[in-house]
């Protein structure tokens, strides 16, 4: 498996921004499953990621798929008492960080209870102001 997805299992659910900063490529492109919209670069991908982190519980990747630059992570977690079952689809640069990080999850009141929680911390941390030219 690549030392990148590896590490990704180890650091993804904590949260720990700078730990996920590792395994970002600079120009990094994340396609969440809350909005259609896309972050883009290394500093605000790692803020988002690291408030999900903080967010959800009990995460676990449950299968792993890919070969090369190309990976399926499923996982399931919880968000408060509702289950979350998704899947991390990854791609990575010739570099081996990730280039391009896109989460589809199900169901639909798991997204909707994920949504409103990353809004309600995006709102009281002062970056976001400076991540909002990040958006595509």
């Amino acid at each position: 498996m690549h030392p990148t997805i590896l590490r990704m299992q180890e650091i993804v659910s904590k949260g720990d921004e700078e730990e996920i900063k590792e395994i970002l490529s600079r120009e990094v492109q994340f396609k969440p499953p809350t909005y259609y919209k896309t972050w883009t670069g290394k500093d605000a991908v790692s803020a988002v990621l690291g408030h999900v982190g903080k967010i959800v519980h009990n995460f676990e990747y449950t299968r792993i798929m890919g070969e090369n630059n190309n990976w399926a992570l499923e996982f399931k977690c919880k968000i408060g008492n509702l289950d979350i079952v998704g899947v991390d689809l990854i791609t990575l640069g010739e570099d081996g960080l990730i280039e391009l990080f896109e989460v589809t999850m199900r169901p639909l009141k798991s997204i909707q209870a994920l949504r409103e929680a990353i809004n309600a911390r995006v709102m009281k941390d002062p970056r976001f102001l400076n991540f909002k030219s990040a958006l595509s």
